[in-house]
Protein backbone atom coordinates (compact mmCIF):
# COMPACT_ATOMS: atom_id res chain seq x y z
CA UNK A 1 0.00 0.00 0.00
CA UNK A 2 3.11 2.30 0.38
CA UNK A 3 3.75 2.06 -3.04
CA UNK A 4 0.60 2.70 -4.52
CA UNK A 5 0.42 6.25 -1.90
CA UNK A 6 3.64 7.20 -3.45
CA UNK A 7 2.18 6.67 -6.84
CA UNK A 8 -0.61 8.53 -5.91
CA UNK A 9 1.20 11.54 -4.13
CA UNK A 10 3.52 11.81 -7.33
CA UNK A 11 0.07 12.15 -9.70
CA UNK A 12 -1.29 14.94 -7.41
CA UNK A 13 2.29 16.58 -7.93
CA UNK A 14 2.43 16.31 -11.30
CA UNK A 15 -1.36 17.52 -12.06
CA UNK A 16 0.41 20.71 -9.95
CA UNK A 17 2.80 20.82 -12.34
CA UNK A 18 1.20 20.85 -15.84
CA UNK A 19 -0.42 24.05 -15.72
CA UNK A 20 2.81 25.76 -14.49
CA UNK A 21 4.46 23.98 -17.61
CA UNK A 22 2.39 26.38 -19.51
CA UNK A 23 2.27 29.59 -17.58
CA UNK A 24 4.86 31.56 -19.12
CA UNK A 25 2.60 31.35 -22.28
CA UNK A 26 -0.45 32.76 -20.98
CA UNK A 27 0.86 35.45 -18.21
CA UNK A 28 2.59 37.06 -21.58
CA UNK A 29 -1.29 36.99 -23.14
CA UNK A 30 -2.72 38.79 -20.73
CA UNK A 31 -0.27 41.90 -21.13
CA UNK A 32 -1.42 42.35 -24.75
CA UNK A 33 -3.06 45.49 -24.95
CA UNK A 34 -3.27 46.72 -28.29
CA UNK A 35 -6.07 45.66 -31.00
CA UNK A 36 -5.14 42.85 -33.25
CA UNK A 37 -3.42 43.90 -36.64
CA UNK A 38 -5.01 43.16 -39.28
CA UNK A 39 -3.56 39.60 -41.12
CA UNK A 40 -2.01 40.21 -44.51
CA UNK A 41 -1.65 37.68 -46.96
CA UNK A 42 -0.01 36.66 -49.75
CA UNK A 43 -0.06 34.94 -52.50
CA UNK A 44 0.78 31.16 -51.60
CA UNK A 45 0.10 31.78 -48.02
CA UNK A 46 1.52 29.50 -45.60
CA UNK A 47 -0.72 28.17 -42.83
CA UNK A 48 -1.46 31.06 -40.46
CA UNK A 49 -3.06 30.82 -37.20
CA UNK A 50 -5.59 33.47 -36.65
CA UNK A 51 -6.05 32.99 -32.41
CA UNK A 52 -3.78 36.14 -32.22
CA UNK A 53 -5.66 38.33 -34.45
CA UNK A 54 -8.95 37.34 -33.06
CA UNK A 55 -11.91 39.61 -31.64
CA UNK A 56 -14.43 38.29 -29.64
CA UNK A 57 -17.40 38.66 -27.92
CA UNK A 58 -19.01 36.49 -25.44
CA UNK A 59 -23.42 36.27 -26.18
CA UNK A 60 -23.65 34.73 -22.29
CA UNK A 61 -27.64 35.44 -22.68
CA UNK A 62 -27.46 34.29 -26.14
CA UNK A 63 -29.12 37.44 -27.52
CA UNK A 64 -27.37 37.83 -30.91
CA UNK A 65 -29.55 35.20 -32.99
CA UNK A 66 -27.32 33.78 -35.36
CA UNK A 67 -29.99 34.47 -37.99
CA UNK A 68 -28.93 38.10 -37.66
CA UNK A 69 -28.28 39.52 -41.60
CA UNK A 70 -25.44 41.52 -40.51
CA UNK A 71 -23.12 40.14 -38.24
CA UNK A 72 -21.28 43.26 -38.83
CA UNK A 73 -23.94 44.77 -36.44
CA UNK A 74 -22.02 43.49 -33.54
CA UNK A 75 -18.82 45.15 -34.07
CA UNK A 76 -18.54 47.58 -30.95
CA UNK A 77 -18.79 45.14 -28.88
CA UNK A 78 -15.69 42.30 -30.09
CA UNK A 79 -12.74 43.39 -27.96
CA UNK A 80 -9.47 41.68 -28.71
CA UNK A 81 -8.90 38.31 -27.16
CA UNK A 82 -5.66 39.21 -25.81
CA UNK A 83 -4.98 35.57 -25.42
CA UNK A 84 -2.68 32.90 -27.04
CA UNK A 85 -5.46 29.95 -26.53
CA UNK A 86 -8.98 30.41 -27.96
CA UNK A 87 -10.46 27.29 -25.69
CA UNK A 88 -12.92 28.18 -23.18
CA UNK A 89 -13.79 24.89 -21.48
CA UNK A 90 -17.47 24.17 -20.67
CA UNK A 91 -20.12 26.79 -22.00
CA UNK A 92 -23.67 27.93 -22.09
CA UNK A 93 -22.45 30.59 -24.02
CA UNK A 94 -22.26 31.82 -27.42
CA UNK A 95 -18.56 32.81 -28.71
CA UNK A 96 -18.66 35.59 -31.60
CA UNK A 97 -15.64 36.28 -33.00
CA UNK A 98 -14.15 38.70 -36.35
CA UNK A 99 -10.72 38.52 -37.98
CA UNK A 100 -9.58 40.77 -40.80
CA UNK A 101 -7.94 39.76 -43.93
CA UNK A 102 -6.01 42.30 -46.46
CA UNK A 103 -4.81 41.83 -49.69
CA UNK A 104 -2.38 43.91 -51.04
CA UNK A 105 -1.68 42.27 -54.38
CA UNK A 106 -3.12 43.24 -57.72
CA UNK A 107 -5.47 39.86 -58.16
CA UNK A 108 -7.64 37.98 -56.29
CA UNK A 109 -6.49 35.14 -53.92
CA UNK A 110 -7.98 31.84 -53.01
CA UNK A 111 -7.91 30.95 -49.17
CA UNK A 112 -9.43 28.50 -46.74
CA UNK A 113 -10.48 29.47 -43.43
CA UNK A 114 -10.41 26.29 -41.08
CA UNK A 115 -11.72 25.12 -37.37
CA UNK A 116 -9.60 22.52 -36.38
CA UNK A 117 -11.68 21.03 -34.13
CA UNK A 118 -14.49 19.26 -35.32
CA UNK A 119 -17.14 18.64 -31.74
CA UNK A 120 -18.47 21.70 -32.87
CA UNK A 121 -22.79 21.64 -32.11
CA UNK A 122 -23.22 24.77 -33.91
CA UNK A 123 -20.70 26.80 -35.96
CA UNK A 124 -22.30 29.58 -38.38
CA UNK A 125 -19.67 31.75 -41.06
CA UNK A 126 -20.17 34.94 -42.60
CA UNK A 127 -18.15 36.30 -45.64
CA UNK A 128 -18.55 39.35 -47.20
CA UNK A 129 -20.90 38.92 -50.41
CA UNK A 130 -21.26 41.30 -53.08
CA UNK A 131 -23.21 44.91 -52.87
CA UNK A 132 -22.75 44.93 -49.16
CA UNK A 133 -24.64 41.41 -48.44
CA UNK A 134 -23.52 38.30 -46.62
CA UNK A 135 -22.50 35.03 -47.66
CA UNK A 136 -23.71 32.49 -44.77
CA UNK A 137 -22.86 29.25 -43.96
CA UNK A 138 -24.31 27.00 -41.10
CA UNK A 139 -22.92 23.57 -40.56
CA UNK A 140 -21.48 21.87 -36.86
CA UNK A 141 -22.24 18.45 -36.03
CA UNK A 142 -25.88 19.15 -35.12
CA UNK A 143 -26.52 19.69 -39.01
CA UNK A 144 -26.32 16.97 -41.76
CA UNK A 145 -22.50 16.22 -42.53
CA UNK A 146 -23.46 17.67 -46.18
CA UNK A 147 -23.78 21.12 -44.68
CA UNK A 148 -20.07 21.77 -44.21
CA UNK A 149 -18.44 23.55 -47.98
CA UNK A 150 -15.93 21.09 -47.74
CA UNK A 151 -16.96 17.56 -47.45
CA UNK A 152 -13.61 17.39 -44.89
CA UNK A 153 -13.76 15.81 -40.82
CA UNK A 154 -12.58 19.65 -40.23
CA UNK A 155 -14.66 22.70 -41.38
CA UNK A 156 -13.13 24.05 -44.05
CA UNK A 157 -14.60 27.54 -45.78
CA UNK A 158 -13.01 28.67 -48.84
CA UNK A 159 -12.98 32.19 -49.59
CA UNK A 160 -11.83 34.58 -52.58
CA UNK A 161 -10.24 37.63 -51.04
CA UNK A 162 -10.78 40.13 -53.76
CA UNK A 163 -7.25 42.13 -54.87
CA UNK A 164 -6.64 45.33 -52.83
CA UNK A 165 -8.91 44.96 -50.06
CA UNK A 166 -9.53 44.44 -46.59
CA UNK A 167 -12.32 42.49 -45.90
CA UNK A 168 -13.58 40.88 -41.96
CA UNK A 169 -15.10 37.50 -41.22
CA UNK A 170 -17.59 36.87 -38.41
CA UNK A 171 -18.14 32.97 -36.80
CA UNK A 172 -20.26 32.23 -34.27
CA UNK A 173 -19.49 29.01 -31.80
CA UNK A 174 -21.68 26.87 -29.62
CA UNK A 175 -21.67 23.71 -28.09
CA UNK A 176 -22.63 21.56 -24.88
CA UNK A 177 -19.26 20.20 -25.40
CA UNK A 178 -15.76 21.89 -24.97
CA UNK A 179 -15.63 25.20 -27.00
CA UNK A 180 -11.96 25.04 -28.72
CA UNK A 181 -11.62 27.61 -31.36
CA UNK A 182 -8.71 26.80 -33.61
CA UNK A 183 -8.78 28.89 -36.72
CA UNK A 184 -5.87 29.19 -39.37
CA UNK A 185 -5.86 30.63 -42.92
CA UNK A 186 -4.19 29.74 -45.82
CA UNK A 187 -3.93 29.58 -49.44
CA UNK A 188 -5.21 26.73 -51.18
CA UNK A 189 -1.93 25.98 -52.50
CA UNK A 190 -0.55 25.34 -48.92
CA UNK A 191 -3.58 23.51 -47.76
CA UNK A 192 -3.79 20.72 -49.58
CA UNK A 193 -0.44 19.35 -49.46
CA UNK A 194 -1.01 20.09 -45.64
CA UNK A 195 -4.06 18.00 -45.97
CA UNK A 196 -2.75 14.93 -47.87
CA UNK A 197 -0.07 14.53 -45.16
CA UNK A 198 -2.44 14.84 -42.21
CA UNK A 199 -4.48 11.90 -44.16
CA UNK A 200 -1.79 9.70 -44.32
CA UNK A 201 -0.67 10.29 -40.77
CA UNK A 202 -3.73 9.27 -39.59
CA UNK A 203 -4.35 6.22 -41.91
CA UNK A 204 -0.68 5.06 -40.34
CA UNK A 205 -2.36 5.99 -37.06
CA UNK A 206 -5.65 3.94 -37.20
CA UNK A 207 -4.08 1.35 -39.33
CA UNK A 208 -1.90 0.47 -36.20
CA UNK A 209 -5.23 -0.31 -34.23
CA UNK A 210 -6.18 -2.13 -36.98
CA UNK A 211 -2.85 -4.50 -37.03
CA UNK A 212 -3.05 -4.92 -33.07
CA UNK A 213 -6.39 -5.74 -32.92
CA UNK A 214 -6.09 -8.28 -36.21
CA UNK A 215 -2.78 -9.74 -34.56
CA UNK A 216 -4.38 -10.08 -30.75
CA UNK A 217 -7.16 -11.76 -32.75
CA UNK A 218 -5.31 -14.60 -34.18
CA UNK A 219 -3.92 -15.03 -30.42
CA UNK A 220 -7.36 -15.23 -29.23
CA UNK A 221 -8.18 -17.66 -31.78
CA UNK A 222 -5.17 -19.90 -30.99
CA UNK A 223 -5.20 -19.48 -26.89
CA UNK A 224 -8.72 -18.66 -25.79
CA UNK A 225 -8.21 -16.57 -23.23
CA UNK A 226 -10.19 -14.17 -22.36
CA UNK A 227 -8.37 -11.09 -21.81
CA UNK A 228 -7.36 -11.51 -25.27
CA UNK A 229 -10.89 -10.32 -26.07
CA UNK A 230 -11.06 -7.27 -23.70
CA UNK A 231 -8.19 -6.33 -25.29
CA UNK A 232 -9.48 -6.22 -28.58
CA UNK A 233 -12.77 -4.13 -27.38
CA UNK A 234 -10.39 -1.84 -25.34
CA UNK A 235 -8.59 -1.13 -28.95
CA UNK A 236 -11.73 -1.10 -30.91
CA UNK A 237 -13.43 1.11 -28.41
CA UNK A 238 -10.51 3.23 -28.22
CA UNK A 239 -10.19 3.82 -31.81
CA UNK A 240 -13.61 4.52 -32.51
CA UNK A 241 -13.32 7.29 -29.83
CA UNK A 242 -10.76 8.97 -31.71
CA UNK A 243 -12.14 8.79 -35.15
CA UNK A 244 -15.44 10.24 -32.89
CA UNK A 245 -13.11 12.87 -31.99
CA UNK A 246 -10.74 13.56 -35.29
CA UNK A 247 -14.34 13.92 -36.88
CA UNK A 248 -13.82 10.94 -39.11
CA UNK A 249 -16.63 8.73 -38.09
CA UNK A 250 -19.35 11.58 -38.66
CA UNK A 251 -17.63 11.73 -42.40
CA UNK A 252 -17.90 7.65 -43.21
CA UNK A 253 -20.16 6.09 -40.39
CA UNK A 254 -23.04 8.27 -40.07
CA UNK A 255 -23.08 11.39 -41.95
CA UNK A 256 -26.64 11.96 -42.28
CA UNK A 257 -26.89 10.96 -38.33
CA UNK A 258 -26.62 13.91 -36.10
CA UNK A 259 -27.70 12.60 -32.99
CA UNK A 260 -25.49 9.82 -33.06
CA UNK A 261 -22.61 12.04 -34.18
CA UNK A 262 -23.26 13.89 -30.85
CA UNK A 263 -23.92 11.10 -28.77
CA UNK A 264 -21.14 8.73 -29.94
CA UNK A 265 -18.46 10.23 -28.67
CA UNK A 266 -19.75 9.77 -24.89
CA UNK A 267 -20.81 5.76 -25.99
CA UNK A 268 -17.26 5.27 -27.27
CA UNK A 269 -15.90 6.49 -24.02
CA UNK A 270 -18.07 4.49 -22.28
CA UNK A 271 -17.33 1.22 -23.53
CA UNK A 272 -13.76 2.11 -23.69
CA UNK A 273 -13.70 2.57 -19.94
CA UNK A 274 -15.63 -0.96 -19.19
CA UNK A 275 -12.99 -3.05 -21.83
CA UNK A 276 -10.33 -1.25 -19.98
CA UNK A 277 -11.52 -1.76 -16.61
CA UNK A 278 -11.68 -5.57 -17.37
CA UNK A 279 -8.44 -5.91 -19.14
CA UNK A 280 -7.05 -4.66 -16.24
CA UNK A 281 -8.52 -7.11 -14.05
CA UNK A 282 -7.23 -9.68 -15.67
CA UNK A 283 -3.87 -9.14 -17.09
CA UNK A 284 -2.93 -7.67 -13.78
CA UNK A 285 -4.44 -11.31 -12.45
CA UNK A 286 -6.31 -8.72 -9.48
CA UNK A 287 -9.09 -11.50 -8.43
CA UNK A 288 -5.85 -13.82 -6.91
CA UNK A 289 -3.61 -11.03 -5.78
CA UNK A 290 -6.07 -8.02 -4.35
CA UNK A 291 -9.22 -9.72 -3.75
CA UNK A 292 -10.31 -6.37 -2.19
CA UNK A 293 -9.30 -3.77 -5.41
CA UNK A 294 -10.78 -6.68 -7.66
CA UNK A 295 -14.07 -6.04 -5.81
CA UNK A 296 -13.91 -2.12 -6.17
CA UNK A 297 -12.58 -2.72 -10.04
CA UNK A 298 -16.38 -4.70 -10.45
CA UNK A 299 -18.21 -1.67 -8.92
CA UNK A 300 -16.83 0.67 -11.01
CA UNK A 301 -17.71 -1.20 -14.15
CA UNK A 302 -20.64 -1.80 -13.67
CA UNK A 303 -20.60 2.39 -12.90
CA UNK A 304 -19.70 2.72 -16.71
CA UNK A 305 -21.32 0.73 -17.53
CA UNK A 306 -24.41 2.39 -16.28
CA UNK A 307 -23.14 5.96 -17.64
CA UNK A 308 -22.80 4.38 -21.03
CA UNK A 309 -26.58 3.26 -20.81
CA UNK A 310 -27.47 7.21 -19.23
CA UNK A 311 -25.64 8.80 -21.91
CA UNK A 312 -27.90 9.55 -24.86
CA UNK A 313 -30.51 10.58 -22.57
CA UNK A 314 -29.32 13.17 -19.92
CA UNK A 315 -27.69 16.79 -20.96
CA UNK A 316 -24.64 16.06 -22.99
CA UNK A 317 -22.74 18.74 -20.83
CA UNK A 318 -23.43 17.17 -17.42
CA UNK A 319 -22.63 13.75 -18.94
CA UNK A 320 -19.17 14.96 -20.45
CA UNK A 321 -18.39 16.17 -17.09
CA UNK A 322 -19.01 13.34 -15.57
CA UNK A 323 -17.47 11.19 -18.52
CA UNK A 324 -14.21 13.18 -17.46
CA UNK A 325 -14.16 12.74 -14.45
CA UNK A 326 -15.24 8.70 -14.87
CA UNK A 327 -11.77 8.63 -17.10
CA UNK A 328 -9.39 10.04 -14.55
CA UNK A 329 -10.92 7.43 -11.50
CA UNK A 330 -10.47 4.04 -14.10
CA UNK A 331 -6.62 5.60 -15.34
CA UNK A 332 -5.79 6.14 -11.37
CA UNK A 333 -7.38 2.68 -10.34
CA UNK A 334 -5.24 1.50 -13.25
CA UNK A 335 -2.51 2.56 -11.70
CA UNK A 336 -3.08 1.24 -8.77
CA UNK A 337 -3.98 -2.30 -10.00
CA UNK A 338 -0.95 -2.08 -11.74
CA UNK A 339 1.38 -1.43 -8.83
CA UNK A 340 -0.16 -3.78 -6.41
CA UNK A 341 0.28 -6.40 -8.98
CA UNK A 342 3.65 -5.83 -9.44
CA UNK A 343 4.19 -5.50 -5.86
CA UNK A 344 3.34 -9.14 -6.04
CA UNK A 345 5.18 -10.34 -8.48
CA UNK A 346 3.20 -10.42 -11.71
CA UNK A 347 5.47 -10.12 -14.53
CA UNK A 348 2.79 -9.19 -17.08
CA UNK A 349 1.51 -5.92 -14.81
CA UNK A 350 5.03 -4.48 -15.11
CA UNK A 351 3.97 -3.65 -18.94
CA UNK A 352 0.89 -3.06 -17.52
CA UNK A 353 1.84 0.01 -15.42
CA UNK A 354 4.16 1.38 -17.45
CA UNK A 355 1.56 1.57 -20.56
CA UNK A 356 -0.93 3.17 -18.16
CA UNK A 357 1.59 5.74 -16.37
CA UNK A 358 2.39 6.65 -20.50
CA UNK A 359 -1.55 7.30 -21.14
CA UNK A 360 -2.10 9.11 -17.82
CA UNK A 361 0.34 12.31 -18.52
CA UNK A 362 -1.73 12.66 -21.80
CA UNK A 363 -4.76 11.63 -20.18
CA UNK A 364 -4.35 14.34 -17.53
CA UNK A 365 -3.36 16.57 -20.14
CA UNK A 366 -6.28 16.37 -22.67
CA UNK A 367 -8.81 16.98 -19.51
CA UNK A 368 -7.35 20.06 -18.45
CA UNK A 369 -7.28 21.01 -22.00
CA UNK A 370 -11.23 19.95 -21.91
CA UNK A 371 -12.41 22.59 -19.23
CA UNK A 372 -9.77 25.12 -20.75
CA UNK A 373 -6.67 24.73 -17.72
CA UNK A 374 -4.66 24.23 -21.00
CA UNK A 375 -4.65 25.73 -24.28
CA UNK A 376 -5.75 23.72 -27.26
CA UNK A 377 -3.12 23.50 -29.73
CA UNK A 378 -1.41 20.15 -31.60
CA UNK A 379 0.17 18.88 -28.40
CA UNK A 380 -2.44 19.11 -26.09
CA UNK A 381 -4.93 18.32 -28.55
CA UNK A 382 -2.90 15.03 -30.14
CA UNK A 383 -0.80 13.80 -27.43
CA UNK A 384 -3.53 11.91 -25.95
CA UNK A 385 -3.78 9.89 -29.28
CA UNK A 386 -0.57 9.55 -29.49
CA UNK A 387 -0.18 7.92 -25.99
CA UNK A 388 -3.19 5.83 -26.44
CA UNK A 389 -1.72 4.00 -29.47
CA UNK A 390 1.85 3.94 -27.50
CA UNK A 391 -0.13 2.18 -24.75
CA UNK A 392 -1.83 -0.12 -26.77
CA UNK A 393 1.42 -1.56 -28.08
CA UNK A 394 2.69 -2.06 -24.48
CA UNK A 395 -0.54 -3.69 -23.33
CA UNK A 396 -0.09 -6.28 -26.33
CA UNK A 397 3.62 -6.90 -24.94
CA UNK A 398 1.83 -7.54 -21.44
CA UNK A 399 -0.23 -9.88 -22.93
CA UNK A 400 2.71 -12.15 -24.06
CA UNK A 401 4.30 -11.74 -20.87
CA UNK A 402 0.82 -12.78 -19.05
CA UNK A 403 0.64 -15.96 -22.16
CA UNK A 404 4.58 -16.68 -20.39
CA UNK A 405 2.99 -16.45 -17.27
CA UNK A 406 0.46 -18.90 -17.99
CA UNK A 407 2.75 -21.90 -19.03
CA UNK A 408 4.96 -21.02 -16.63
CA UNK A 409 2.09 -21.90 -14.23
CA UNK A 410 1.32 -24.60 -16.52
CA UNK A 411 4.83 -26.18 -15.09
CA UNK A 412 4.58 -25.45 -11.41
CA UNK A 413 3.57 -26.60 -8.79
CA UNK A 414 1.15 -24.32 -6.75
CA UNK A 415 2.22 -25.92 -3.22
CA UNK A 416 5.55 -25.73 -3.20
CA UNK A 417 6.79 -23.70 -5.82
CA UNK A 418 8.61 -26.06 -7.26
CA UNK A 419 8.36 -27.51 -11.22
CA UNK A 420 5.64 -30.06 -11.41
CA UNK A 421 5.55 -33.56 -13.06
CA UNK A 422 4.91 -32.45 -16.50
CA UNK A 423 7.71 -30.17 -16.56
CA UNK A 424 9.99 -33.24 -15.08
CA UNK A 425 9.16 -35.35 -17.85
CA UNK A 426 9.60 -32.86 -20.47
CA UNK A 427 13.20 -32.05 -18.59
CA UNK A 428 14.17 -35.71 -17.86
CA UNK A 429 13.39 -36.82 -21.69
CA UNK A 430 15.47 -33.58 -22.89
CA UNK A 431 18.53 -33.86 -20.69
CA UNK A 432 18.49 -37.47 -21.34
CA UNK A 433 18.67 -37.09 -25.15
CA UNK A 434 21.70 -33.68 -24.43
CA UNK A 435 23.66 -36.41 -21.98
CA UNK A 436 23.87 -39.19 -24.92
CA UNK A 437 24.37 -37.29 -27.69
CA UNK A 438 27.25 -35.65 -25.61
CA UNK A 439 28.44 -38.54 -24.21
CA UNK A 440 27.86 -36.78 -20.67
CA UNK A 441 27.00 -38.59 -17.22
CA UNK A 442 23.00 -37.46 -16.07
CA UNK A 443 22.24 -38.52 -12.34
CA UNK A 444 18.69 -38.66 -10.79
CA UNK A 445 17.81 -38.28 -6.98
CA UNK A 446 14.44 -39.26 -6.17
CA UNK A 447 13.03 -39.16 -2.64
CA UNK A 448 9.76 -39.50 -1.06
CA UNK A 449 8.88 -37.83 2.45
CA UNK A 450 7.83 -41.03 5.71
CA UNK A 451 5.09 -41.74 7.02
CA UNK A 452 3.04 -38.89 5.25
CA UNK A 453 0.23 -40.39 6.03
CA UNK A 454 0.64 -40.35 10.16
CA UNK A 455 1.59 -36.56 9.87
CA UNK A 456 -1.86 -35.79 7.81
CA UNK A 457 -3.87 -37.76 9.93
CA UNK A 458 -1.83 -36.39 13.60
CA UNK A 459 -1.61 -33.39 12.83
CA UNK A 460 -3.99 -32.58 9.74
CA UNK A 461 -3.73 -32.06 5.83
CA UNK A 462 -2.60 -28.01 6.46
CA UNK A 463 0.76 -29.40 8.92
CA UNK A 464 1.35 -31.77 5.95
CA UNK A 465 1.49 -29.51 3.43
CA UNK A 466 3.58 -27.31 5.35
CA UNK A 467 5.91 -30.35 5.27
CA UNK A 468 5.54 -30.60 1.46
CA UNK A 469 6.07 -27.13 1.34
CA UNK A 470 9.35 -26.89 3.50
CA UNK A 471 10.67 -30.20 1.67
CA UNK A 472 10.72 -28.34 -1.22
CA UNK A 473 12.07 -25.17 -0.79
CA UNK A 474 14.73 -27.12 0.97
CA UNK A 475 15.75 -28.96 -2.84
CA UNK A 476 15.04 -25.81 -4.39
CA UNK A 477 17.46 -23.91 -2.13
CA UNK A 478 20.35 -27.05 -1.84
CA UNK A 479 20.37 -27.36 -5.52
CA UNK A 480 22.08 -25.36 -7.80
CA UNK A 481 22.11 -24.77 -11.84
CA UNK A 482 21.73 -26.66 -14.12
CA UNK A 483 20.41 -29.15 -11.23
CA UNK A 484 16.33 -28.62 -11.50
CA UNK A 485 14.03 -29.62 -8.15
CA UNK A 486 10.44 -30.66 -9.17
CA UNK A 487 7.60 -32.14 -7.07
CA UNK A 488 6.59 -35.23 -9.14
CA UNK A 489 3.15 -35.98 -6.72
CA UNK A 490 1.99 -36.51 -3.62
CA UNK A 491 4.96 -36.45 -1.55
CA UNK A 492 7.44 -37.72 -3.80
CA UNK A 493 10.46 -35.27 -5.01
CA UNK A 494 12.89 -35.31 -7.93
CA UNK A 495 16.04 -33.56 -8.68
CA UNK A 496 17.39 -34.00 -12.02
CA UNK A 497 21.25 -33.54 -11.99
CA UNK A 498 22.46 -32.76 -15.48
CA UNK A 499 26.61 -33.67 -15.73
CA UNK A 500 26.77 -35.16 -12.07
CA UNK A 501 27.97 -38.46 -11.76
CA UNK A 502 27.02 -41.28 -8.81
CA UNK A 503 29.80 -39.91 -6.71
CA UNK A 504 28.32 -36.54 -6.76
CA UNK A 505 24.73 -37.14 -6.72
CA UNK A 506 25.53 -39.68 -3.89
CA UNK A 507 26.71 -36.41 -2.04
CA UNK A 508 24.04 -34.35 -2.93
CA UNK A 509 21.45 -37.20 -1.41
CA UNK A 510 23.04 -37.24 1.95
CA UNK A 511 23.04 -33.24 2.41
CA UNK A 512 19.48 -33.60 1.57
CA UNK A 513 18.99 -36.14 4.09
CA UNK A 514 20.40 -34.67 6.44
CA UNK A 515 18.97 -31.48 6.21
CA UNK A 516 15.09 -32.60 6.13
CA UNK A 517 15.98 -34.31 9.27
CA UNK A 518 16.48 -31.02 11.02
CA UNK A 519 13.12 -29.85 10.24
CA UNK A 520 10.62 -29.29 12.69
CA UNK A 521 7.32 -29.89 12.16
CA UNK A 522 5.23 -29.02 15.60
CA UNK A 523 7.44 -31.30 17.34
CA UNK A 524 7.47 -34.25 14.24
CA UNK A 525 10.54 -35.41 13.23
CA UNK A 526 10.81 -35.48 9.61
CA UNK A 527 12.61 -37.74 7.14
CA UNK A 528 12.79 -38.91 3.27
CA UNK A 529 14.12 -42.33 1.54
CA UNK A 530 16.12 -41.38 -1.17
CA UNK A 531 17.01 -43.41 -4.27
CA UNK A 532 19.89 -42.23 -6.68
CA UNK A 533 20.41 -43.39 -10.40
CA UNK A 534 23.09 -42.28 -12.68
CA UNK A 535 23.57 -42.57 -16.58
CA UNK A 536 26.96 -43.07 -17.36
CA UNK A 537 28.49 -45.13 -20.32
CA UNK A 538 25.44 -45.65 -22.50
CA UNK A 539 24.40 -47.91 -18.98
CA UNK A 540 20.81 -46.65 -19.84
CA UNK A 541 19.02 -46.77 -23.70
CA UNK A 542 16.05 -44.58 -22.48
CA UNK A 543 14.80 -41.86 -19.95
CA UNK A 544 12.16 -44.14 -18.64
CA UNK A 545 15.25 -46.19 -17.53
CA UNK A 546 17.14 -44.15 -15.88
CA UNK A 547 13.54 -43.06 -13.91
CA UNK A 548 12.93 -46.49 -13.33
CA UNK A 549 16.16 -47.34 -11.43
CA UNK A 550 15.93 -44.24 -9.35
CA UNK A 551 12.52 -45.38 -8.23
CA UNK A 552 13.46 -48.95 -7.41
CA UNK A 553 16.06 -47.81 -5.75
CA UNK A 554 13.84 -45.62 -3.73
CA UNK A 555 11.45 -48.51 -3.18
CA UNK A 556 14.34 -50.15 -1.82
CA UNK A 557 15.55 -47.48 1.13
CA UNK A 558 11.65 -47.49 2.30
CA UNK A 559 12.05 -51.64 2.23
CA UNK A 560 15.09 -51.35 4.25
CA UNK A 561 14.21 -49.18 7.02
CA UNK A 562 13.44 -45.54 5.43
CA UNK A 563 15.58 -42.56 6.20
CA UNK A 564 17.98 -43.38 4.34
CA UNK A 565 19.82 -43.39 0.40
CA UNK A 566 20.14 -45.87 -1.44
CA UNK A 567 21.96 -45.59 -4.81
CA UNK A 568 21.23 -47.97 -8.43
CA UNK A 569 23.71 -50.51 -9.66
CA UNK A 570 25.08 -49.48 -12.60
CA UNK A 571 23.06 -50.19 -15.70
CA UNK A 572 20.07 -52.26 -13.70
CA UNK A 573 16.82 -51.68 -14.61
CA UNK A 574 14.00 -51.47 -12.37
CA UNK A 575 12.86 -55.29 -12.55
CA UNK A 576 16.29 -56.42 -11.65
CA UNK A 577 16.78 -54.16 -8.79
CA UNK A 578 12.67 -55.62 -7.62
CA UNK A 579 14.43 -59.35 -8.38
CA UNK A 580 17.07 -58.53 -5.77
CA UNK A 581 14.88 -57.90 -2.67
CA UNK A 582 13.46 -61.53 -2.48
Amino acid sequence: MKLIGALIHCMRIALLCVPWLFAPSVARADIVDAAPPVVEVAPGQSVLSLTPYLQLFVDHDHALSADAPNPAALAHRLTPLNREAANFGFSDAAYWVAFTLRNPTDRDLPLVIRQDYPLMDHLDFWAPAGEGGWHHVRTGDHQPFDSRPLALRDYVFPITLPAQSLQTYYLRFASAGSINIGLSVSSQQAYLPRLGLEQLLYGIYYGGFLVLVLYNLFLFLALRDTAYAFYMGYSICCGLFFAVLNGFAFQFFWPDFPWLANRALLLALGLTLTFAIQFARLICNVKRLAPRVDRFCGLLRYGTITLTVLAPFVDYATMTEIFSAAALIVSLTSLSVGAVSVWRGSVSARYFLIAWITLMWTVVMYVFKTFGLLPHNAITHNAFQVGALIEMVLLSLALGARVGEIQRQGHTDQLTGLFNRRHFDELLAKEFSQATRDETPLSLVVLDLDHFKAINDRLGHARGDEALRAVGQLASRLVRKPAVACRYGGEEFAVLLPGCDKPVATKIADRLLNAVAKIDCDGVPLSVSIGVASYENGNFTSAIQLFEAADSALYMAKEGGRNKVVTSPDGETSSQLAASLF
